[in-house]
């Protein structure tokens, strides 16, 4: 049986269609829908055609980076190839597990929504007959969302990599997405800190008593999100190890979870994340489902047209974003 992936043309304008990555490109033209119930069923357009080339990226037995620039087709594979292997460095961090939303649009300017509630508080109250239904108003923010360019370049001579293995090849690119994410998440909490421009930084609670931490200082902070819930908690190392000292984070369930899983939830059923991009003695405490927006311009880009015409010269890969507080209630900061 003949499939279609086998006869896609590749070239390098795939990359430049506004509005679409290279493999939404390629899926219009080789749609996964017709390998259902076939041997290939569950790859994507990019895969088959990894698949089309014979090229190995993952495992012992992964190809030679030269086996991209085998033939010109193949060679226009690249540089999605580089951009799929620093998105999976960036997958790994702490971000998903504060933002709440995950905005993508094509330009630079962009501005976030803001919410009142008219009247008295934000319940909702019963309505009587007749009576004037409570409203919220949802508002575009005053100032645009701050974006950030953020990215690395490679340089390499083709001769330099043409005998690597892409096994190995994709550490480099992982470690890569990973450094893009720590700088990602440095913007997220200058954000949560500070807030985004709007007038929005986050309320500042001080421990009862400077340089130390204890049960209560938690219980306290944790009750002052009333509406909202105290379910991540960002530390610093020197905070993290405040807390693990605690009698009750000594509960012999807290660490069997901590041994197994490496994830460690507070007692008041927040999850601990500790992080070096805070300054010490802070703590960050946030309801992760209404804190904090992250905002991209496209994706994760790669400078194709010197991988593919230079073999891999110089390669700029880089990514636009940008974050947005929600709710300003939503983040708390707790110095100790």
């Amino acid at each position: 049986m003949a499939f279609s992936y086998q006869n896609v043309k590749l070239d390098k304008g795939m990359y430049q269609e506004a509005g679409s990555t290279f493999t939404q490109v390629l899926e219009r033209q080789d749609p996964s829908e017709q390998y259902k119930g076939t041997s290939l069923e569950g790859m994507d357009a990019f895969q088959r055609q990894l698949k089309r080339f014979d090229i190995k990226v993952k495992g012992a037995g992964s190809d030679v980076v030269e086996k991209f620039f085998r033939t010109s087709d193949s060679a226009v594979l690249f540089p999605e190839y580089i951009a799929r292997s620093v998105r999976q460095g960036m997958e790994g961090d702490i971000l998903p597990h504060i933002t709440a939303a995950v905005t993508q649009f094509e330009g630079m300017d962009y501005r976030s929504i803001t919410s009142e509630a008219g009247g008295e508080n934000k319940e909702l109250r019963q309505v009587d007959e007749g009576a004037v239904i409570p409203s919220t108003t949802i508002q575009v923010q005053a100032n645009l969302v701050k974006l950030r360019k953020r990215g690395r370049m490679l340089v390499a001579s083709y001769e330099a990599v043409r005998f690597q293995k892409l096994d190995l090849f994709s550490v480099t690119l992982r470690q890569i997405g990973a450094h893009i994410a720590r700088a990602h998440l440095e913007d997220a909490v200058e954000v949560l800190r500070s807030g985004d421009g709007n007038g929005n930084a986050a309320p500042v609670d001080k421990t009862a008593k400077a340089g130390a931490l204890t049960y209560d200082d938690l219980v306290d902070f944790w009750a002052r999100f009333d509406p909202y819930e105290m379910n991540a908690l960002l530390v610093s190392g020197d905070v993290m190890v405040k807390l693990l000292k605690l009698p009750e984070f000594q509960n012999p369930l807290t660490g069997l979870n901590f041994q197994g899983t490496g994830k460690l939830a507070t007692p008041l059923g927040a999850t601990l994340l500790r992080t070096s991009v805070l300054p010490a003695g802070t703590a960050i405490g946030l309801d992760k489902n209404f804190a904090l927006e992250m905002v991209r311009s496209g994706d994760v880009m790669v400078e194709y047209d010197k991988l593919i015409d230079r073999q891999l010269e110089r390669a700029a890969i880089t990514t636009i974003s940008g974050f947005a507080k929600v709710f300003q209630a939503a983040s708390r900061v707790l110095e100790v």
